[in-house]
């Protein structure tokens, strides 16, 4: 029975597959849907998200998006994350996670009240950030990313392999592995020597590999490039039927939480699959 509990979000083998709602203060986003600069735009696109029965609220202050050179100091990060996650945090009951990969922007966001940290690097980018998340007592998601050391194997192979260093990282940090999630870096894997998206639909459809790590999975392929190359459409505002697609077949492939721009769509789309998946467990 693989079980997690994201400070009060409880995930994992017979619950619900949970949607978490991703906003951004960063006008540097791949998405320009995702984006609110304002705090009353940020705060109805929120309380949109938690009527359409998101979880939990991530919010990301720098575009962590492969290709692009959108960054930005930890300063102007750290100064974004904490004014937008206190605004949500004191509007809204839904527990809220920094999408940051360093350790200053992490720490301004649980100082504002984040209760999770969201990290694209796997605990790989900052060595002081697993240290912080044990001694706050938050919870984490760790998505696999490139790295160096020459690694080979299949796409879902090598994902896999990265997790389970993260993991480590984590558990000697003294990071709980009850309050981690696995996510398997949908749209971050560029220089393996075969198309991006090939990648993308090679780990999406070796998901049930995952369960291996004994964690709950995070699955985020909302309007990213992969969909993009694979339907034609180049503009991720035209990408929301092929998220869709996506979401429903990470389900299927045990996906427990769908990280998405999308909350309504996606919670509709999640719940079909779902039944599918219990459906299909029953016969």
């Amino acid at each position: 029975m693989i079980r997690a509990d994201l400070t009060g979000v409880a995930l994992g083998d017979g619950l619900d597959v949970a949607v978490l709602g991703a906003l951004n203060v960063s006008p540097e986003s791949f998405y320009a849907g995702s984006v609110a600069l304002s705090r009353d735009r940020l705060l109805a696109a929120a309380e949109a998200m938690a009527a359409s029965g998101a979880a939990l609220l991530d919010v990301g202050a720098m575009s962590t998006a492969p290709y692009l050179s959108a960054a930005i100091s930890a300063s102007e990060e750290a100064d974004r994350l904490s004014s937008a996650v206190d605004l949500l945090v004191s509007k809204l009951g839904l527990p809220v996670s920094a999408d940051t990969s360093r350790s200053i922007p992490a720490r301004a966001a649980l100082d504002a009240g984040a209760r999770v940290i969201n990290d694209v690097t796997g605990l790989a980018g900052d060595s002081e950030l697993a240290a912080l998340v044990a001694g706050r007592g938050a919870s984490l998601i760790v998505m696999a990313s490139e790295r160096g050391g020459g690694r080979s194997g299949s796409p879902i192979t090598l994902v896999a392999a990265l997790l389970d260093e993260s993991l480590g990282i984590a558990r000697r940090a003294g990071i709980p592995a009850e309050r981690i999630v696995v996510d398997p870096g949908i749209g971050f894997f560029r220089g393996q020597g075969i198309p991006w998206h090939e990648w993308d639909c090679r780990v999406l459809a070796g998901l049930p590999r995952l369960r291996t790590l004994g964690r709950p999975v995070c699955v985020g392929v909302s309007r990213k490039s992969f969909i993009g190359a694979l339907s034609g459409q180049g503009d991720p505002e035209d990408r929301l039927p092929g998220s869709l697609a996506a979401t429903a077949a990470a389900v299927l492939g045990g996906a427990h939480l769908i990280r998405c721009h999308d909350v309504a769509e996606t919670v509709q789309a999640v719940k079909i699959a779902q039944a599918i998946a219990r459906a299909r467990e029953r016969s």
